[in-house]
């Protein structure tokens, strides 16, 4: 098919809901229809444009500046291409799902290019995903799958270790989902002894026992027709584990002192730093409930597997904690954080930001600020050294020693169990015996 003279192309691409324009293979934008210019018009042309000049403020195309380019892409395969960036917007910065299709002429040589764009965007109109920041590979892959996810009813279960803002993402699932007006509600898993798990899941009736003055909701009928987080699942004990996937499994409850079996009505979004799968083999955690909730994995990278976010990371961070407005981090204190290793991820890094904007009355935050920030409990800076101040019990010893090899190497049991010199199974109930 040969391609249609351009204002014909104009005229069809104006007509469609998704912001689009066309380009040549020298990345300038020829033509935009008119949802472009509604979503993304700020006063400036963007026609004769290079299209990375305009979305990314670069002087260079995205692929040579370290991004994925969808032209470049499309160009070298011939196919349409999708790739999710960051561009400026009028609003600020926003994640923009970018998918680039050749059109050919009457030789089957590509004349030029359409790109469609989809802002990520709740139902509602507003951003999706808020307090998500970053552009690394790593970032943007997890992001994508989100965005994937998000639409469908699909359990999603969310991996990655301590402090990488699972919590966030589980967020980010609901509020680009049809469920978006529906309530998130989270559970603390962890949190949870088998005394106050029916109770709190699934409330309970008046008189249900002494004290059960009311009838009380639990969280599952509070999550009807939203979203249930259910964090850190890796910690639930078997016992629990059995009652969790009896609801997912039949989609009915019945409150504490009931008699009546309840409908639920949410979509499960659970989350752990765990190796659920070495659980699995290690017989700690259920092989049918790890199946249940892994329909869609998503993993949360670390800051070690996105370091070049840590600048943008740190400059946001900075902004919600900051005591004082406007401040801003030196080059050479972002090149400082992000040579650093952060075992407790974005938490950590936030920790030490919120710190050293509280010890600081300068205008600009420095390398120095930063490193004067940097304790741990004992007030040293950098100690990674197992120590034992006074003289405990060898069980106590043993659970102290188990707790910190699992924090040396970054919540990794099967690194756990090598470094210990035991089986993963005696390793995972070591670690569970020190929770």
């Amino acid at each position: 098919m040969s391609a249609p003279p351009l204002s014909e192309l104009l005229s069809f691409l104006d007509g469609l809901p998704e912001p689009r324009i066309v380009m040549g293979a020298d990345y300038r934008i020829i033509a935009a229809n008119a949802a472009y210019v509604r979503e993304f018009g700020d006063d400036v042309p963007v026609i004769g444009r290079h299209c990375y000049a305009v979305s990314h403020h670069f002087d260079t195309p995205c692929d040579q500046a370290g991004e994925s380019c969808p032209l470049k892409l499309s160009l070298d395969s011939g196919v349409p291409q999708r790739v999710l960036h960051l561009h400026h917007t009028p609003r600020g910065e926003e994640h923009v799902a970018v998918e680039t299709t050749p059109i050919r002429d009457e030789r089957g040589q590509i004349a030029y290019f359409v790109e469609t764009m989809r802002v990520v965007r709740q139902a509602s109109g507003r951003a999706a995903a808020q307090g998500l920041v970053g552009r690394a590979p790593a970032f943007l892959a997890m992001l994508d799958r989100v965005l994937r996810v998000a639409p469908s009813n699909a359990a999603v279960l969310l991996l990655g270790e301590t402090g990488t803002g699972k919590e966030l993402v589980a967020h980010a699932i609901h509020e680009a989902s049809a469920r978006e007006d529906g309530p998130f509600v989270a559970v603390d898993c962890a949190g949870l002894t088998e005394t106050l798990f029916e109770s709190e899941l699934f409330g309970y009736e008046k008189g249900a026992f002494t004290g059960a003055t009311h009838r009380k909701q639990g969280l599952v009928e509070a999550a009807a027709g939203g979203t249930l987080f259910l964090d850190e699942i890796g910690e639930l004990p078997l016992s629990l584990q059995v009652k969790l996937l009896r609801l997912l499994e039949t989609g009915t409850y019945r409150r504490v002192g009931g008699l009546d079996w309840l409908p639920a009505d949410f979509r499960l979004v659970a989350a752990t730093h765990r190796d659920l799968r070495g659980m699995v083999q290690a017989e700690t955690f259920r092989r049918d409930l790890y199946y249940r909730i892994n329909t869609f994995p998503i993993h949360t990278p670390a800051l070690h597997e996105r370091r070049e976010d840590i600048p943008l990371l740190a400059a946001s961070l900075l902004g919600r904690v900051d005591r004082k407005a406007s401040r801003s981090l030196s080059p050479e204190a972002c090149d400082w954080l992000s040579d650093r290793r952060y075992e407790g991820n974005i938490r950590e890094l936030r920790n030490l930001i919120e710190r050293a904007s509280l010890l600081s009355d300068r205008d600009v935050l420095g390398a120095d600020e930063l490193r004067a920030a940097v304790w741990d409990e004992g007030g040293a800076s950098g100690d990674r050294a197992f120590v034992v101040n006074d003289p405990v019990s060898l069980e106590e010893l043993e659970g102290r020693y188990v707790t910190w090899v699992h924090q040396q190497v970054a919540g990794q049991p099967a690194e756990v169990a090598r470094i210990l010199g035991v089986s993963e199974r005696t390793a995972y109930r070591k670690l569970q015996q020190v929770r």
